[in-house]
């Protein structure tokens, strides 16, 4: 009996480049084109397997379904924000590692946040992903599954217009297989998205910001800063260590001068620890003379941390100060802190039965 290829030593369809899926092709006997056809299949029609790509004939599709599949992400838990424009996904993904996306909706623009990795090996300590520790990086086509999976939970009600790598995960740090996934959502043969619509946020890893500079995208590039001075940095974000504030700044400048776009800086207010009024002035300094625009994010609490949200009264102050030095600096308080899927709050730990029951179907 001739025994058949595992899963795991099959060809996943879904992430292969325009180029690699040519390759693949031409070794099973056929014409180039078919590659065309195969993409046409998974990105613009979105099927889920070969047995759909009718235009292929029935010796292809089978070859086909021998030796390749199409992965995809299983959704085992939603939930719902109270005011239901924000949405939680647990994926499960084919080797039943767990990651969570967010649907956010507002307006006209609907963003679907996804994961770069499982976990995270950058240890923030206000980040539920960092407490999680790191366990592995996604693929591209891990990461295109969220989004394709999301975008069927919407069932062509709404589009999604805007993608933000802020999911679980440090998106540099898996440098080859997020701009696969970037270069797959934006390309006309994958998911036809606009490159200026993606932002892709950091810590700070300054080697792969002026790599990223020089790929040349029209993403947006976001810096988590969230403090002004060296030491209160350190504390907060470990990296730092390695690529200090003047390093990580001076990175997102340049890459701001060369794609002729703003850095996004995102500065998470945590009470007592980096929102007093020296912090504000320190900060309005940093930004002087950097094209960028500020995100002050009051912080989103998450279980075993020591850290709190500052009073109302002392982030409209700082908000002011900074203000006052003509930079907007709006502040941005994430949707869906009610379902722990606001900005920092990311980890696939739910409650004492490890599921979480949708609020809606």
């Amino acid at each position: 009996m001739i025994k058949q290829p595992s899963l795991t030593e099959k060809i996943n369809l879904k992430g292969l480049t325009r180029t690699e899926l040519e390759s693949f092709v031409v070794e099973w006997g056929e014409p180039k084109y078919r590659a065309q056809q195969v993409m046409s299949w998974l990105y613009h029609k979105r099927v889920t397997g070969v047995e759909a790509m009718t235009n292929l004939s029935k010796g292809f599709r089978s070859k086909l379904a021998a030796e390749a599949y199409i992965s995809d992400a299983r959704v085992i838990a939603r939930t719902i924000s109270d005011d239901n424009l924000a949405i939680k996904y647990l994926f499960e993904l084919t080797d039943g590692v767990q990651v969570e996306s967010v649907l956010m909706c507002e307006r006209d623009r609907v963003t679907v946040c996804v994961s770069s990795q499982v976990g995270c090996a950058m240890g923030c300590d206000f980040c539920a992903t960092g407490k999680m520790g790191f366990f592995r990086n996604l693929t591209a086509a891990e990461i295109l599954d969220q989004l394709t999976a999301i975008e069927r939970e919407l069932d062509g009600k709404k589009a999604v217009t805007n993608v933000v790598f802020m999911g679980m995960g440090e998106p540099l740090a898996n440098y080859d297989e997020l701009l696969k996934a970037i270069r797959l959502m934006a390309s006309p043969d994958g998911l036809r998205l606009s490159e200026k619509r993606m932002t892709v946020s950091t810590v700070g890893l300054v080697p792969r910001i002026r790599q990223f500079t020089r790929e040349g995208l029209k993403c947006n590039l976001a810096l988590s800063l969230n403090a002004t001075t060296d030491e209160v940095r350190t504390r907060l974000m470990p990296i730092n260590t390695r690529y200090p504030i003047d390093e990580a700044l001076d990175a997102a400048g340049e890459w701001a001068r060369m794609a002729k776009r703003k850095v996004t800086l995102e500065y998470v207010l945590i009470r007592n620890v980096n929102d007093s009024i020296a912090d504000a002035k320190r900060l309005r300094k940093l930004m002087s003379g950097l094209p960028c625009k500020l995100n002050l994010i009051p912080f989103n609490e998450i279980e075993d941390s020591e850290f709190r949200r500052p009073e109302l009264d002392r982030i409209e102050r700082f908000r002011q100060i900074v203000a006052d030095g003509h930079y907007v600096a709006p502040i941005r308080f994430s949707r869906g802190t009610d379902i722990a899927a606001a900005c920092g709050q990311l980890r696939t730990i739910y409650g004492t039965q490890g599921i979480v029951i949708s609020k809606a179907s």
